[in-house]
């Protein structure tokens, strides 16, 4: 399958929601899924037959839940099904690339068991702008971070393939592959551009490596902290 950036007018006004705690999807990002209840399994297909597009979003706990499960965030990413396989068990094997962000504007009634909103583009429509994902970063700052974490963490890392990463791809793979908490993931994923992406990841990357906070008392979430 191929992926083609669609123009605003082309998405989808309603659409499924996968609600997946610590999952992030950003515009350009790659996610693979392994599906198996039997609610996302009938999203997928029905992904398969409209458009091949469905979004990834985030509990969030600081709410109470509805009818329908736990309440959301109210920013999501979209994405379009670039890959699909089905194993001998009866999952799929599936990939999303992620299009754009959205806001939720109302949950609607659910379908075959899964979640169903209608979301609002306006605010990320530089997320369909091949130009804004490429604009230059400061790479050096981020990579010192990114060594004194993985020092940290124990993690082994590539660092010729690291390097030959353009900044788009760079901050987008790595957002979404370090294992950040909820909140920090949500951060992530709602910063204005890549620029402020690329800071936020900075910090959270810095945080992790130094750990402890200031104030000893202090147990607010790291994203919380950084945010305020």
């Amino acid at each position: 399958m191929n992926d083609i950036q669609p123009l605003l007018t082309e998405l989808p006004e309603r659409f499924p929601v996968f609600p997946l705690t610590g999952a992030l999807m950003l515009p350009g990002g790659r996610l693979p899924l392994n599906i198996f209840e039997p609610r996302y399994l009938a999203m997928i297909e029905d992904a398969l037959g409209s458009g091949r597009m469905f979004a990834i979003i985030q509990p969030d706990d600081s709410r109470p839940a509805g009818e329908t499960g736990p309440a959301m965030f109210r920013v999501g990413c979209l994405g379009r099904l670039s890959s699909f396989s089905e194993t001998d068990d009866g999952r799929y094997l599936i990939t999303l690339s992620g299009l754009i962000r959205f806001e939720v504007v109302e949950e609607l009634e659910m379908r075959r068991g899964y979640r169903r909103v209608r979301g609002d583009f306006r605010r990320f429509e530089a997320d369909l702008d091949p130009e804004a994902a490429s604009r230059i970063i400061d790479r050096a700052p981020l990579l010192e971070a990114l060594r004194g974490y993985f020092r940290h963490r124990g993690f082994d890392a590539n660092w010729d393939a690291i390097q030959a990463l353009d900044d788009a791809p760079l901050v987008t793979s790595l957002a979404m592959v370090c294992p950040f908490d909820p909140l920090e993931k949500q951060a992530l994923l709602e910063a204005s551009d890549l620029a402020e992406r690329a800071t936020t990841l900075r910090t959270l990357l810095s945080i992790d490596t130094h750990e402890a906070p200031e104030d000893p008392d202090d147990d607010t979430p790291p994203a919380r902290r950084f945010a305020s």
